[in-house]
């Protein structure tokens, strides 16, 4: 499996075997360069990998900024223990761009099938649609969340394009997104339609000021997540000058590197990417890219593995009664991590195909609006999607 793959990929320049000094993260990653071997997947490793296609989208050089993201990514101090972390080099362009999505969903699959969790380094954000592919090549229905300024929704016929993909996704057969989430959006980039069909679609989707606001609040949703996509243009300008879009308004710095912990620390998700990254002038940017794959990993190296369940002696159950007893809703408390879950249940018509409850992320928030005689948004978003 491994050498099939293989074929995809050049190795990383040689130069940066010089950033691999004691007590760095260089010091420990495997790296495919002129100088070493393919290296070995093993379970529970993180894979970084680079995707050099800027084709379909508007941020162009993203090939400089692969090299100097890693130059930064690899000064940076070692935290992890023995967190094995692989840097597989980078898949150039192909032919065709989608001879390029055809390497790269089935890199991520290949990698995602031997218990590794994927790290792609765009290249445009139209690569999400490569990776959600490689789900379908594992025949695993999968939970999509973006971190984006926009939907990228685009109508349906429509090119495939880094600001035009989520329409294929959604109408990709077969279909194997479950759930799409948006986080950090802005009102005024997004129309009033795609407002209302993200909620047709029982999609969950947060405007940049909720965002910021409570930014713990984002934990459950990418704790849900198979997959994660980050645009970096949704990094305000001031903190990420090399934004294509020049955004006045976005994410924080440390508020990007707060979600990418969050991804890190979900033992579900086993794929993400940061797209449309260019190099600035004083580097700037690439150093804030960099640290965001830092607290990825940060995350990644916290993992509780209390999901779905451990054991179930390592929670707490709670039964609230609402709605004058009209509804039970159950929820779990993991007595290792203290995260929360809520259970929705299956319509009778599902029951063959699936098991009979749903396991939602949740947080406490939601056990005290239920204390309170509400039902959550989470769970009643979840019961009609399941219907």
């Amino acid at each position: 499996m491994v050498s099939d793959i293989a074929l995809f990929f050049e190795p990383v320049a040689s130069e940066i075997f010089e950033l691999k000094s004691e007590g760095t993260l260089g010091s420990r990653i495997k790296t495919f360069a002129e100088e070493t071997s393919f290296p070995e997947i093993e379970s529970g490793s993180v894979v970084l990998f680079g995707v050099s296609e800027d084709r379909r989208t508007d941020c162009k050089g993203s090939k400089e900024a692969l090299l100097a993201i890693r130059e930064e990514f690899y000064q940076l101090k070692d935290h992890f223990g023995e967190l094995p972390i692989l840097d597989l080099g980078n898949i150039s362009s192909g032919e065709t761009v989608e001879d390029t999505y055809y390497a790269v969903s089935n890199s991520i699959a290949s990698i995602i099938k031997q218990g590794g969790i994927a790290i792609i380094l765009g290249g445009g954000q139209d690569l999400t649609y490569a990776n959600y592919l490689a789900y379908e090549k594992l025949e695993q229905v999968v939970n999509l969340v973006c971190v984006d300024s926009r939907f990228d929704l685009g109508d349906v016929d429509d090119a495939l394009h880094a600001n035009r993909y989520l329409q294929k996704i959604i109408l990709h057969q077969p279909n194997v997104l479950f759930n799409f989430s948006n986080l950090a959006y802005q009102t005024h980039h997004v129309l009033p339609k795609e407002v209302e069909l993200m909620r047709r679609l029982y999609f969950d989707i947060y405007r940049l000021g909720e965002v910021q606001n409570k930014i713990e609040d984002v934990e459950p949703v990418v704790r849900n997540a198979d997959s994660v996509s980050i645009d970096m243009s949704s990094i305000r300008s001031s903190d990420f000058p090399s934004n294509y879009r020049s955004e006045p308004n976005g994410l924080r710095g440390e508020e990007a590197c707060a979600i990418a912990r969050y991804a890190g620390l979900s033992d579900k998700l086993s794929s993400v990417g940061f797209y449309d990254s260019i190099s600035d002038g004083n580097r700037q940017s690439v150093k804030l890219a960099a640290q965001i794959l830092w607290y990825f990993l940060s995350g990644v190296s916290r993992r509780k593995q209390d999901y779905p369940f451990a054991d179930k002696n390592e929670y707490m159950k709670y039964t609230v009664s609402i709605e004058k007893g009209q509804y039970d809703i159950i929820f779990y408390k993991s007595q290792r991590s203290d995260r929360w879950w809520m259970e929705v249940p299956y319509p009778s018509k599902r029951g063959e195909k699936y098991q009979r409850h749903f396991m939602v992320p949740c947080n406490y928030d939601d056990y005290q609006l239920a204390c309170e005689d509400q039902i959550p948004d989470r769970w009643w978003q979840t019961f009609q999607k399941l219907g």
